[in-house]
């Protein structure tokens, strides 16, 4: 058995103010509660949320403040992300930090949730750690996991282990959830997917296993999620296959095929660009395929639109 304790923060967190006495207030009691959790996981942009106005340079006192609360209680932290500014522009960015205070990494997401998360860049490197006498875990942040070869790459550089911190207010939270769990499944290892709530998402944070099942699903309020994992769990499921069954790592390891469709000059993706510019839809569009047709005025009578009025309202 090789034990390992996670805790999740689920908490409402607001767009409109800093929520960074809120987290350290909740990790404090946690901590107080828990005191055998070994990790934090905290949710996507849960400091200040998903503003990028808010976006500073790194390093900066908000990461200083949560390298000391990891000193301080020993943990390995994973607050959120924060909003990096760069020469380059901005990046949704995650920091890991160890027992000892030390930013060992900073995880840029990959694949920001566009059209809405405009003014974002894309990171283009991969993060995995190493716990010693642990195992290896990788960094996904919302998003990310929407797109399963950014999950499987994690899975192939040997984590056994993804950390996911997301920020989802939608209706598509449910769909979601099955893509952890299949992530989990496919990929044969643990996921902690950590949402937020109020401005900060909907909630129902997900721990799934390396079987896909659900080891414990939260609720719309804010929780301390505190769990054990083991994680002989994921090398034994990646020896003998899923509940004895399926081996999806080892075959993806013995594929014949080299997936084309990777390859941009392949011409297999070619139907891709049919589907037009990947923007927000606008009432009576057709998701960016054709514009919106001009209004028609009913026959026989000029429309009219009332003047607005002016002045401080009631």
């Amino acid at each position: 058995m090789q034990p390992f304790a996670v805790a999740g923060l689920q908490l409402n967190v607001s767009g409109r103010r800093s929520n960074l006495p809120h987290i350290c207030d909740r990790i404090e009691m946690l901590m107080l509660l828990y005191p055998w959790v070994q990790m934090v996981v905290v949710s996507e942009l849960a400091t200040f949320g998903g503003w990028t106005g808010n976006a500073m340079t790194f390093p900066n006192e908000v990461e200083a403040t949560y390298q000391k609360l990891a000193a301080k209680h020993k943990i390995w932290l994973i607050p959120g992300t924060l909003y990096e500014q760069t020469e380059s522009g901005i990046y949704n960015t995650a920091p890991v930090i160890n027992p000892a205070g030390e930013v060992i990494a900073r995880y840029r997401k990959m694949f920001p949730f566009m059209p809405y998360e405009v003014g974002v860049e894309s990171g283009t490197e991969f993060c995995v750690f190493d716990i010693p006498d642990v195992g290896r875990f990788g960094l996904s942040i919302c998003y990310d996991m929407w797109l399963p070869e950014t999950s499987r790459t994690l899975a192939a550089m040997g984590a056994e282990v993804i950390i996911h911190p997301t920020l989802t207010p939608s209706i598509d939270r449910n769909v979601e959830l099955a893509i952890v769990r299949a992530t989990a499944a496919t990929n044969q290892c643990f996921v902690i997917d950590i949402n937020g709530i109020g401005d900060g998402g909907n909630g129902l944070s997900i721990l799934a296993s390396p079987t896909g099942d659900v080891l414990y699903q939260a609720g719309s309020n804010e929780e301390l999620l505190p769990i054990e994992i083991d994680l002989d769990r994921v090398r034994r499921s990646r020896e003998v296959g899923l509940k004895g069954l399926g081996q999806p790592l080892k075959s993806f390891r013995d594929r014949v095929v080299d997936f084309p469709v990777y390859d941009r000059n392949s011409g297999v993706a070619a139907y891709l660009d049919t589907l037009g510019p990947l923007e927000k839809m606008a009432r009576g569009s057709r998701a960016g395929l054709a514009p919106a047709p001009e209004p028609v005025e009913p026959d026989g009578a000029e429309q009219k639109l009332p003047t607005p009025k002016t002045g401080g309202a009631k």
